[in-house]
């Protein structure tokens, strides 16, 4: 899929949520988990609550580091509350390196596909999930598919 950011807002607009608990959160965890084993994606997959992380998994063929490139995802999605993918494609289109422009260590944060907020459908701020392992538009598809699929 070709992502934009007018599309990518749509999609976020999309995926408010009306309930978010730990039950929510350990089945989006475990969708995301079946999913990665079913397409055989070796990926790891956080989510949290705020700042506070509640899921985490490396599947086959993931390392520690996947989790690394995931908490820098999704810090990103929490800091602004909008995907990792769509503040690359910003950053893209406008020139600038993401990092320098917000003064963000790249050590913490990594605009990248792969981080999605997790959002009330009154917009409110709720958590992220990050995946990380696959190209970062398919990091990114995994996550809003499978949301789609709760909703």
């Amino acid at each position: 899929m070709e992502y934009t950011l007018a599309s990518l807002a749509q999609e976020q607009s999309e995926l408010g949520l009306s309930v978010f608990n730990y039950d929510f959160i350990w089945d989006l965890g475990q969708r995301l988990q079946a999913r990665a084993k079913t397409e055989k994606a070796p990926v790891a997959i956080t989510i949290s609550h705020g700042t506070d992380l509640v899921f985490c998994t490396v599947l086959e063929g993931a390392t520690v580091l996947n989790l690394d490139w995931a908490a820098r995802k999704r810090a990103v999605a929490h800091q602004f509350h909008r995907s990792s993918l769509s503040l690359r494609i910003e950053a893209e289109e406008e020139g600038h390196d993401f990092n320098k422009r917000y003064l963000l260590p790249d050590s913490r944060y990594f605009a990248t596909g792969g981080g999605v907020p997790l959002m009330g459908k009154n917009g409110t701020y709720l958590g992220a999930v990050a995946v990380s392992g696959l190209p970062d538009v398919e990091d990114h598809g995994m996550i809003v598919e499978t949301l789609r699929d709760m909703l």
